[in-house]
């Protein structure tokens, strides 16, 4: 199977492209999918797996973020021929404060606007138009809204906190945790993810809408999570308990992976203790 990861050059796509032996569509590769010319290239692909996306959260990036997040989305589905396969990537944070509602979070947790970033709510306007292109060019479609991933270091990109936690343990660092270390969340490697994408493309599923991370097994508190890091590292973490940074929203966050497993017979293989030893294996 034919496969590009569009955003194949950064954290999570890096790996992903690995894996599965993609090809790169990013700006570092010399292609953009605000380019109409450089998107046109997803219809020689079996399978598209759509990483790319601005992250900036900050208020005034937010005509930025709606252009890259949404038009850039909408010029791949346009050029997707019959029959291949789009999956994409979103993000548990469209639920917002309403996942506090819930003790595993299921696909059908409200998304209605509770303060979103411009970033949450691209991704989740962007949902709207994959349903909607894929019916209309007949092509199948999978939008997982992902919990924590988490993957090795790679040059040139940001890493998120569970990268960032492992690095600054490693350099000695010192570190603040939200909320004194007291929320929980799931964590899923990056090679999970990728399983995840094989498993849809291999699926009989025309059109799916799930929840992925590492459910309720893989789901740590970020004081548990600074614990593990040192269990398997031999290092010791250096933290600020005086000065921890504001709560997050939602306070708590595991998956719902009851469709994702019922559908797509897909469950995370990789457990913390091996996936949080390759954040320091070099």
């Amino acid at each position: 199977m034919k496969t590009l990861v569009t955003g194949g050059s950064g954290f999570l796509g890096t790996h992903v492209r690995k894996f599965l032996g993609a090809d790169d569509m990013s700006r570092r590769s010399g292609r953009d999918i605000l380019n109409l010319q450089h998107a046109a290239v997803v219809k020689d692909y079996d399978l598209v797996i759509h990483l790319a996306a601005d992250l900036d959260k900050r208020p005034e990036s937010a005509e930025q973020v709606f252009l890259t997040n949404v038009e850039g989305t909408v010029n791949l589905l346009r050029e997707m021929r019959e029959d291949a396969v789009f999956v994409f990537a979103s993000t548990k944070d469209v639920y917002s404060r309403f996942a506090d509602n819930f003790g595993e979070i299921p696909e059908t947790c409200p998304t209605l606007y509770a303060g979103q970033s411009a970033l949450e709510w691209s991704k989740l306007i962007a949902e709207r138009y994959v349903e909607y292109y894929a019916h209309a060019r007949k092509f199948r479609s999978c939008i997982f809204r992902l919990s924590t991933v988490y993957a090795p270091a790679s040059e040139g990109n940001t890493p998120n906190f569970v990268t960032a936690y492992a690095d600054a343990i490693n350099t000695g660092e010192t570190l603040r945790l939200p909320g004194g270390g007291t929320p929980r969340r799931d964590l899923l490697h990056v090679d999970d993810l990728s399983r995840a994408c094989t498993a849809f493309a291999d699926s009989i599923v025309r059109h799916g809408l799930y929840n992925l991370g590492g459910g309720r097994k893989n789901s740590l508190t970020l004081f548990e999570l600074v614990r593990k890091l040192e269990d398997v590292s031999g290092l010791q973490a250096v933290v600020d308990e005086k000065n921890p940074l504001p709560q997050p929203v939602p306070l708590d966050y595991i998956s719902d992976l009851s469709l994702v497993r019922q559908e797509l017979d897909w469950e995370p293989t990789i457990g913390l203790d091996e996936g949080l030893a390759s954040l320091f294996q070099i």
